[in-house]
């Protein structure tokens, strides 16, 4: 519905919908539909990689109209924090699931958070209009997932649809608004508004802002805004359009521009952490006085978040620390997460720096007390004076704008990082059948190839009695008078060769190479 402001203080709110569900089955496409937009293609890799937050006005097939709110969340696996976050938030969920291919892995993780959470979804079986797609195969395997949809042994709504051509979206949203109407859902006009902090970044020109979900109350120009320890007025107030607003109500997704933090993380202009709660108030002293009641529960209690400290790390295992800059907040978490899959038992990944904003010289300089340092930037530019500094400390900077490529060019740069441990290879075994001469260290001997082959130019160890008692190089071999490289399994030669130790007929030598693995 519309919000009018009344006397009333208790009204109905719409609803906050999160669209869930395996990568690449039609959440942003669906979005798009609903929005007649065009987001996906706007997205690099056509992947979401920011939880969004959109309005729309859904029009049922009696002219009643009613206002949604939609969650877009990124359906890659390492963004399952932020999914996780979006059911948290939401009053309702879409699980979308693509009838090509039915269940999948971030499906289940989808409906886990869902059912953790507790709160109401419908179902969307998409991609019915896909030459491949199976509707019923999709419904049998959601039960065998204990999700019992209408008709097939349960009370959970659905509706299958083709997020491409707009076919069945219109009765998805007429499900929405009864599930909505069903959970009764009631906002209070008469409090300052509350939510959650659903993405936050820091912008060169504008400074720091975040986007906030409303959840109840209402929020007007000249009002300031606290989460954690920052604080920030109204001055610079937006809708989910960017368009510059007065005031906002419960259910509605916003933008405050203008935040300022009395901490500093790890030496970064701190940002609103997502998934926070914020709250509002009529005077910035009111303010004030949470801020400093945060500011003292802060300083009590350091923030999670801190790595491991280098003298934690065993000693076997060798440290590459890591500066992480990205374009929003939320992007850090999928980030570290995925980095954090490649520690090993030789190499360990340590943040020493994790922040929004360009990459700028403060950045870099930490190379100066550790060579071995990464720096790496997400959908961020580079300041001239990083870019300056680096080259003059042959210090790379890596920059990506899809997540996946971060962790590809990670796993071959730890490659070529990787200490290589020396692992003696055995290539042959031969018997010393015969001894021509020795003439100080080089000795002329003849024998037969027992197992594997016989190579000129490699080592080899003498073994008497099963004990090994010397070593020695193959400088020359010989097959009947004729200088080769090779002699094969079962196959005579002659060699010349190099040891301290007087071979004997009888000896077994076994030749060897060293592989660095």
């Amino acid at each position: 519905m519309e919000m009018k402001e009344n006397k009333q203080k208790i009204v109905e709110r719409s609803p906050v919908v999160v669209v869930m569900g395996h990568i690449d089955h039609g959440k942003s496409k669906l979005l798009d539909y609903i929005r007649k937009s065009n987001i996906v293609e706007k997205e690099v890799g056509n992947i979401t990689q920011h939880l969004s937050a959109y309005e729309v006005i859904h029009q049922n097939e009696f002219g009643t109209k009613k206002k949604i709110t939609f969650l877009d969340t990124p359906g890659h696996e390492a963004f399952s924090q932020m999914r996780e976050r979006g059911a948290q938030i939401a009053d309702i969920a879409i699980l979308i699931i693509s009838a090509e291919d039915s269940v999948k892995n971030q499906t289940i993780e989808a409906l886990k958070a869902i059912k953790e959470r507790g709160i109401p979804f419908v179902v969307a079986i998409n991609k019915i209009d896909k030459t491949g797609a199976n509707v019923e195969k999709t419904k049998n395997d959601l039960v065998e997932n204990e999700v019992y949809l209408e008709g097939y042994g349960g009370d959970i709504p659905y509706a299958e649809i083709s997020a491409k051509t707009g076919q069945g979206v219109d009765k998805l949203l007429d499900l929405i608004i009864l599930v909505a109407e069903m959970e009764e859902l009631k906002g209070d006009l008469s409090k300052p508004a509350t939510g959650f902090v659903i993405e936050s970044d820091l912008d060169p020109q504008r400074g720091i802002s975040a986007s906030l979900l409303i959840k109840d109350g209402i929020l007007k120009k000249g009002m300031f805004v606290v989460v954690d320890d920052s604080i920030s007025g109204t001055r610079i107030f937006e809708n989910f359009l960017g368009k510059q607003i007065e005031k906002a109500f419960f259910s509605s997704p916003v933008r405050i521009i203008g935040f300022s933090s009395s901490l500093k993380f790890l030496g970064l202009r701190k940002v609103p952490r997502i998934g926070e709660k914020f709250y509002s108030f009529e005077t910035k002293i009111e303010a004030e006085k949470l801020i400093k009641t945060n500011k003292r529960k802060s300083e009590s209690n350091p923030d999670k978040r801190q790595i491991e400290k280098e003298s934690d790390i065993k000693k076997d295992k060798k440290l590459v620390p890591i500066i992480i800059k990205t374009d929003v907040a939320g992007t850090i978490e999928a980030i570290e997460k995925e980095i954090s899959k490649l520690n090993n038992d030789e190499i360990v990944l340590k943040i020493i720096r994790a922040g929004v904003g360009a990459i700028n010289e403060s950045d870099v300089s930490l190379a100066i007390a550790d060579k071995n340092l990464i720096v790496m930037g997400f959908n961020v530019k580079v300041d001239a004076n990083a870019l300056d500094l680096s080259q003059k400390l042959n210090i790379p900077i890596k920059t990506f704008d899809i997540i996946y490529k971060i962790t590809d060019w990670l796993k071959e740069e730890l490659e070529t990082r990787r200490t290589r441990k020396e692992v003696v290879e055995m290539t042959g075994k031969s018997k010393i059948l015969k001894i021509f001469s020795k003439i100080k260290n080089k000795q002329v001997i003849g024998g037969k190839v027992l197992e594997g082959k016989l190579t000129s130019g490699t080592t080899f160890n003498i073994i008497r009695r099963e004990n090994k008692i010397g070593e020695g190089k193959i400088n020359r071999l010989e097959q009947n008078k004729i200088q080769i490289k090779e002699v094969n399994k079962n196959d005579e030669f002659g060699i010349m060769i190099e040891s301290k130790i007087e071979i004997a007929p009888g000896d077994i030598l076994e030749t060897f190479v060293i592989i660095k693995k």
